[in-house]
């Protein structure tokens, strides 16, 4: 059952509701470290980098892992698939981080 013309609601796709929300960055206190980078440069899967909505994660060109916070949607998926529990994660300070604009 389709809803009437006037009810239905435009579609928007995921990247163009994220561009809608903001980020304001703690500088020099990142909410999100990598414990010991040695240890992400010897893990084979490396979960965070696929794993990561906000793609805050990659592989630099050493086999290692480059992480950006500025973005990071804090929904903190990067701690729960590092197996290692490598990955430092807290809420940033308040008034930092992630404003979202669709609640």
């Amino acid at each position: 059952m389709n809803a009437p013309a006037e009810f239905a609601l435009p579609k928007v796709n995921v990247e163009e509701k994220l561009f809608q929300d903001r980020y304001r960055v703690d500088v020099g206190k990142p909410h999100i470290k990598v414990r010991d980078a040695g240890v992400c440069a010897s893990c084979a899967a490396k979960p965070c980098t696929v794993c990561c909505p906000a793609g805050c994660w990659s592989i630099d060109e050493d086999g290692g892992i480059d992480l950006m916070v500025d973005g990071c949607l804090e929904c903190g998926t990067c701690r729960l698939v590092c197996d290692e529990g490598n990955v430092d994660w807290n809420y940033p300070r308040g008034g930092f981080g992630i404003l979202f604009k669709f609640g």
